[in-house]
């Protein structure tokens, strides 16, 4: 739980940045994080285009340095990019100034006022310093889809146990994930349309 879906007062930590967003009309908010890459973000992509779903792709500065065409494919399919650093930073044990500017040089390639840190490690200065120029996003529900110790079925579990309204959910286009992310995402989808949500990007 502490992970699937960060509790209350872990959220009270962090005024400012977006956990979930309305809670009156049903819908979600499908996320990917750590891409692009070209062996996993068109298969994704591919897959968004057959259920009709648009969704918010946290792209690595160096990743979209390294794969250009990716990240121009993920634009041309209509969904919407967010900056997650140049290098993948975790921003607890960096000064605010060293991780801000990772932040900035991953801007080069993203043009996004959109951030999520990766793995959710950032601290209160650096929330002050990002909210100037960004919208910092965490999630509602994380499918942990890059664990060795989670399978597809568990993933998809994850889905249909904390997903609410307004919910903001992690997937992951990145090799670690590939297996699990591959079979959940389509039942998870497929689900939650049955339920009777519909996706939206920010």
């Amino acid at each position: 739980m502490l992970i699937e879906q960060p509790p209350a007062l872990y959220r009270a930590l962090f005024p400012g940045v977006i956990w979930r967003m309305s809670t009156e009309e049903k819908c979600v908010y499908l996320t990917f994080d750590d891409g692009p890459i070209p062996q996993i973000t068109p298969w994704v992509l591919d897959t968004l285009d057959a259920y009709q779903v648009k969704a918010t792709f946290f792209c690595v500065g160096d990743n979209v340095r390294k794969h250009p065409e990716v990240y121009r494919m993920i634009l041309e399919r209509g969904h919407r990019t967010g900056n997650h650093t140049y290098n993948h930073l975790q921003g607890l044990f960096l000064p605010t100034s060293h991780y801000a500017a990772n932040v900035e040089k991953a801007a080069a390639y993203i043009p996004s006022d959109l951030f999520r840190p990766p793995h959710g490690h950032i601290r209160p200065p650096q929330v002050r310093l990002l909210s100037r120029s960004y919208r910092i996003i965490m999630w509602d529900v994380v499918t942990r889809d890059y664990s060795p110790h989670m399978t597809p079925n568990g993933v998809f579990n994850t889905v249909k146990k904390y997903t609410r309204n307004g919910s903001l959910i992690v997937f992951h286009d990145s090799i670690k994930a590939e297996a699990n992310m591959k079979k959940a995402l389509p039942r998870s989808i497929e689900w939650l349309q049955a339920e009777g949500y519909h996706f939206k990007i920010f």
